[in-house]
């Protein structure tokens, strides 16, 4: 079943406008989740928040949002004052324009969610905006207010629908070239080219979801499940050290020696 949408509001372009619905593309609802105990009660403990000074616990209502402005001195603002800053972005998604998808590099998407028509009349117009999109290899950028910022979202067609992507914002991405710097300057040996280019072949597999299972996951609920039917906490697994790379003196050596293996791996 579709998770229910977190947001309602409206798709525009130019004087075209339909209503549209928002829910999250991706979830971690399936987490294992754990609560923290009292080991000799049971009972869950209960977090508070507690003035740093006096030490005393603080009341709901006394909890206000603070910008430190200096050592401890901040400048209060209540919700009231938070939520007025909202703006037309708040209900509105208005594209302003359109850029080729891909001037836009992966670094700047942040959050992915799908955007459907939220009535029978609207959804023609979703459906001419998002085709009108696809067929000209375009996305469209907007500004939304999410999690009271405003934010810069594009807006991809995909399949039968369009996903919303929230974007970094500018002070969130770091420039590669502090890191990367001069790596890789001189010209790689065409011939340690090649053999990387073979083992690529060896290794090459259509994508599968499964290649992103976690094995940890599966594991705790394993154990999770024979607590519940009143078996022994399975013995603690022998976490073999990993063995330390030897020296490699030659890197045509090592890529010719991993060839053959993987293909007397796949030969077997």
């Amino acid at each position: 079943m579709a998770p229910r949408s977190f947001w309602k509001g409206y798709l525009k372009l130019s004087l075209v406008t339909c209503p549209v619905a928002m829910a999250p593309a991706t979830s971690d609802n399936e987490k294992v989740r754990f609560h923290t105990l009292n080991r000799k009660t049971g009972n869950r403990i209960v977090s508070q928040y507690v003035d740093s000074v006096t030490g005393k616990a603080v009341d709901e209502d006394d909890e206000v949002k603070g910008y430190e402005r200096g050592e401890n001195d901040y400048v209060m603002l209540e919700d009231e004052e938070l939520d007025a800053v909202g703006l037309e972005s708040t209900r509105t998604i208005d594209i302003e324009m359109f850029v080729p998808r891909d001037s836009i590099e992966w670094i700047w998407f942040d959050t992915p969610h799908y955007l459907t028509p939220d009535d029978a009349v609207g959804e023609e117009a979703y459906c001419v905006i998002r085709d009108a999109m696809a067929a000209s290899r375009m996305v469209g950028i907007s500004r939304l207010v999410m999690y009271r910022r405003e934010r810069a979202v594009m807006l991809e067609p995909r399949d039968k629908g369009i996903v919303l992507w929230t974007l970094r914002f500018g002070d969130e991405v770091r420039d590669e070239r502090n890191y990367f710097g001069n790596t890789g300057s001189e010209p790689v040996d065409g011939k340690l080219m090649k053999l990387v280019g073979e083992l690529i072949d060896e290794r090459t597999k259509p994508w599968d979801p499964a290649m992103v299972s976690d094995p940890v996951q599966e594991k705790l609920l394993d154990i999770i499940a024979a607590k519940k039917k009143g078996r022994k906490r399975p013995a603690k697994a022998k976490v073999e050290e990993a063995a330390a790379p030897s020296n490699v003196i030659s890197i045509m050596d090592a890529l010719r020696k991993s060839l053959s293996q993987e293909k007397g791996a796949r030969n077997r």
